[in-house]
């Protein structure tokens, strides 16, 4: 059987928040928007269709796990959930909190501004914010 090894794009372009029972919590490296990416830890799974129905039913649980924290820590206009996989084939959710000020307006996220990392200590407190709202509503391993 397969082992589970996290797609070389994803680890590029995030730093791990920790784990929560189903899905490894990544936060993109890009400050201009709060947003999480959720990964199943199962092996070879491009679709939600091919999770195993207790899995399938534990990502919707992380998925909204996710939203909750995002909501509370930063008061969004809406949360974007995305799982589109187009350029990477591994099966990820994207959490996204956005804001009608937002340099997308209410447009999709995708290649509207140049990418805007964290600095270490920005990127560092921001994880032990989510790392902590995501501990208080179920299990969940910090990074």
């Amino acid at each position: 059987m397969p082992s589970f090894v996290l797609h070389e794009k994803l680890a590029a372009d995030t730093s791990t928040v920790g784990r929560l029972k189903l899905s490894r919590c990544l936060l993109m490296n890009d400050r201009t928007y709060p947003w999480l990416i959720l990964v199943p830890e199962r092996a070879d799974i491009r679709e939600i269709h091919q999770l195993a129905r207790d899995d399938r039913n534990l990502l919707m649980d992380e998925i909204v796990r996710a939203q909750q924290a995002l909501e509370q820590l930063y008061k969004p206009d809406k949360l974007n959930v995305a799982a589109l996989g187009n350029a990477v084939p591994q099966l990820h959710v994207h959490v996204i909190a956005r804001f009608k000020s937002d340099p997308a307006g209410m447009r999709p996220v995708w290649g509207v501004v140049p990418v805007q990392q964290y600095p270490a200590e920005m990127l560092t407190e921001t994880q032990g914010r989510i790392a902590d709202a995501l501990a208080r509503s179920g299990p969940f391993t910090s990074a």
